[in-house]
């Protein structure tokens, strides 16, 4: 077997092309200043026989707890020890050492990072075997994933712009703030736009439920919403199930569940209707699809999506999600959100992205430009 000899970490704050807000605080824009917190991590693995895998998460202090110095800091001195003694091949026990090294409590501990490193493993391991990583999943039964469309919190002409320029897209996620005028208004802007397309309302841990039962209630003429996702804070899983009864709309959990035991909690509770899968919050790949069965297990329903990811991470996500039967087309953002992305191999035509075929992730890596764009981090 091909042991792991080096592992380097890339921090990249990578362009957006058009500003995007979640309920939950900014993601990016065109026009500001390279931000360190929000920076991409990168992870190139080569092993003894000369083989490289890559991976990559985002970092996004307004979404979860990781940063762009923390996911740094953990692969450089907690997990790259762990890899210089496996293989690609070792991912399970790759999951189990980190765990005992940076152990979880609640939730699973540092997941983005460890996710980093899982998608490279993958990488490595496909390259290695000769297959694509979904063959090394189990295999796909989808040949091709339709997007949706990721509507971010704005003014309603902003909103409206948007909505028209993904009119290729098979449905619509609006983001929502909190401000039960500015929702309503973009809900029925962008219901206007898509002409009976779904849309997947999420709110991204900003409303209270009493409040969220009055923007149900001035939407109630609007059919096509699909669903509502976590609506409450994440550590507020009771709210969840309260709101189950509250409105008449299925009711997602995302930030509420990082891991399928995070899931079994929610659904023993009655928290939810449908699960938003992520490889970044599962910490990689097979813990994602740990997480799809475990939904399955318990009668939920599964949503697809990721983190404005750069094209290795959106790759990773295709071979997971080729694997499952989705309740909307999937919410990877990143080609739609992003000035350009750093791989060449992948295939977007009207919104839809074929599932790769090559060896490993199946894409190929602009490493020449990784490195050019590589910033300094604080803590050095």
């Amino acid at each position: 077997m091909s042991r792991i000899t080096q592992v380097e970490v890339f921090p990249v704050a990578v362009p957006f092309a058009r500003r995007f807000v979640l309920g939950s605080g900014a993601v990016g824009s065109p026009d500001a200043a390279p931000d360190q917190a929000g920076a991409v991590i990168f992870v190139k693995l080569t092993t003894e026989d000369g083989v490289i895998g890559w991976g990559e998460q985002r970092a996004l202090p307004s979404w979860s707890y990781e940063t762009a110095e923390t996911m740094a800091v953990v692969i450089r001195r907690h997990l790259t020890p762990i890899l210089l003694e496996l293989t690609p091949f070792d991912i399970e026990l790759f999951h189990q050492r980190a765990a005992k090294r940076l152990s979880p409590a609640v939730s699973n501990g540092f997941p983005f990072a460890r996710a980093a490193i899982d998608v490279a493993m993958h990488d490595a391991a496909g390259k290695l075997a000769g297959v694509p990583v979904h063959a090394l999943l189990g295999g796909k039964i989808h040949d091709e994933i339709p997007l949706c469309s990721a509507i971010g919190v704005g003014d309603q002409d902003a909103v409206r712009e948007h909505a028209i320029q993904s009119s290729d897209y098979a449905a619509y996620k609006v983001k929502i703030g909190g401000d039960l005028d500015a929702d309503t208004a973009a809900i029925e802007t962008v219901a206007e736009v898509a002409d009976g397309k779904p849309l997947w309302l999420d709110a991204n841990q900003s409303y209270r439920p009493s409040a969220l039962r009055q923007l149900r209630d001035r939407t109630a003429g609007i059919h096509t919403i699909h669903c509502i996702e976590q609506p409450v804070p994440s550590t507020d899983t009771l709210a969840m199930a309260r709101l189950r009864e509250l409105i008449d709309l299925p009711i997602a959990i995302d930030e509420g569940s990082f891991s399928a035991q995070d899931l079994a909690r929610a659904i023993r509770l009655d928290a939810a209707d449908l699960v938003v899968v992520k490889v970044c919050k599962s910490g990689g790949l097979r813990n994602a699809l740990k997480t799809a069965q475990t939904a399955l297990a318990g009668g939920l329903e599964i949503l697809a999506s990721g983190l404005t990811d750069c094209g290795i991470a959106f790759a990773a996500a295709l071979h997971v999600f080729s694997q499952l039967e989705l309740a909307l087309p999937a919410e990877l953002n990143g080609p739609e959100l992003l000035t350009d992305l750093y791989v060449e191999g992948l295939s977007i035509t009207k919104a839809v992205a074929t599932v790769p075929t090559a060896p490993g992730l199946g894409v190929q890596v602009d490493e020449e430009r990784i490195r050019a764009e590589s910033i300094d981090l604080l803590y050095r």
